[in-house]
């Protein structure tokens, strides 16, 4: 395909993130709206990252501060609206991540115009991140989900490259470390991985150096207890309908159920992230073949699975989930398509959750119990549909024919350049 003809393919999706994201900013602009949160989005950024920014401007991570839970990689992020002096805090901090929410689009744009690959990532993007209506703007996600996309594109072509931008992206906020987990065997993950490990160690020092207290955030991190909106926060809304006497209190930055049993719930919560950590590492043994496309499926397929048993499931986490689908669909022979629709659907429930209806949430009534098993429900699903496709994509015997499926050899590693019988 010429480049022209790409071009012109590219033009109506230019156009339609323009028009998705000025509806977006307009929603920021009237925040103050009841159905889009009466203030509460933009105030994370126009008072808390605003506070930590004075923080970290002194050369400090925030120390006793319960709300700071971040890897010391978050510093630099909330102090970049600095490179914009020209404008106030929030309005510089909407401005990058604006930008950044482009670079992920050419990203996948870029990686979808290539020969048997798909645009349909590009347009998963484009339209679903205005499903969270502006969370996006004024979250940080954006940025983190950024290093684990560009990440997974790299590794065909530098996995080096891959391996540092998952280890910046870790070092932001841990999740894009499992951007790695679906490196193929041999070179390309010995590659991958050194270079992760490599470029860990020497962001980490430079900023150990650079900023007092980078560690006090692993203080706060293991306090923090069960959100409404976690799975177990979900099954806890329900036991109040049965007399359960707990209650929900703002602890830690989000909405969490104190009472009886809670610690139990958070300790299954960690138990089943240990157990799905377990499952993909025997995935990881036991697969025997990769296609192209097979990075990116385990990467959504381990974030899902960790989202979902995770004591907490923000929001903002939905973008997460829609980066990595998007990347999953750059690739035609992809498992996860039916898992990407899942996940957007879960994305539509999550924005009437939140902001929306967010005190039925809080209060546990009917709906906001129904909003939460739908929601949640929905990621179960697609947690489990997914790793159920990685898992016999790793383990199948291709047909006479060899359709999608490319044994790599196990010596070198390398991803191959297309599968068999590639559209």
């Amino acid at each position: 395909m010429s480049a022209s003809t790409n071009h012109r393919r590219l033009v109506p999706l230019a156009v339609a993130w323009a028009a998705a994201r000025a509806l977006m900013l307009w929603m920021l602009a009237h925040d103050e709206l009841v159905p889009l949160g009466r203030g509460g989005v933009s105030r994370e950024v126009e008072n808390l990252y605003f506070r930590w920014y004075g923080v970290l401007s002194h050369g400090a991570y925030p120390s006793g501060d319960h709300l700071w839970q971040y890897p010391p990689g978050a510093g630099p992020v909330l102090l970049s609206p600095a490179l914009l002096p020209g404008l106030g805090y929030f309005h510089a901090f909407v401005a990058l991540t604006l930008l950044t929410d482009a670079v992920i689009l050419a990203a996948l744009a870029r990686a979808g115009t290539r020969p048997g690959r798909s645009t349909a990532g590009a347009w998963l993007w484009t339209a679903s991140l205005p499903l969270l209506l502006h969370i996006p703007l004024a979250r940080y996600d954006v940025q983190v989900t950024a290093f684990a996309v560009v990440s997974l594109l790299a590794l065909s072509r530098s996995p080096r490259a891959c391996g540092a931008l998952a280890a910046m992206g870790a070092l932001v906020k841990v999740w894009p470390a499992l951007a790695l987990i679906g490196t193929p065997r041999g070179r390309t993950t010995r590659e991958a991985w050194t270079s992760a490990v490599v470029t860990a160690v020497v962001l980490l020092a430079a900023l150990t150096t650079l900023f007092d207290n980078p560690f006090d955030f692993l203080r706060q991190q293991g306090g923090r207890g069960v959100q409404i909106e976690s799975l177990g926060g979900t099954v806890l809304g329900l036991a109040r309908h049965a007399g359960w006497p707990g209650q929900v209190r703002y602890r830690y930055g989000a909405m969490e159920f104190t009472g009886p049993h809670v610690p139990l719930v958070a300790a299954a919560s960690l138990a089943l992230t240990v157990a799905a950590f377990g499952l993909l590492l025997l995935w990881r043994m036991r697969a025997r073949r990769w296609t192209p496309s097979t990075p990116y499926d385990a990467a959504l397929s381990a974030v899902l699975l960790f989202t979902v048993t995770s004591r907490v499931i923000s929001p903002q986490y939905m973008i997460w989930l829609l980066g990595l689908s998007a990347v999953c669909l750059t690739a035609r022979h992809t498992t996860q398509r039916p898992v990407a629709a899942l996940v957007v659907a879960a994305t539509a429930v999550s924005a009437v959750a939140y902001p929306g209806m967010y005190g039925e949430v809080v209060d546990s009534t009917w709906t906001g119990c129904l909003l939460m098993v739908v929601r949640n429900g929905l990621l179960v699903g697609a947690a489990a549909l997914s790793f159920r496709r990685l898992w016999r994509s790793g383990l199948s015997v291709p047909d006479r024919t060899g359709h999608a499926h490319t044994e790599l050899s196990l010596d070198s590693g390398r991803l191959p350049h297309k599968t068999l019988n590639a559209s």
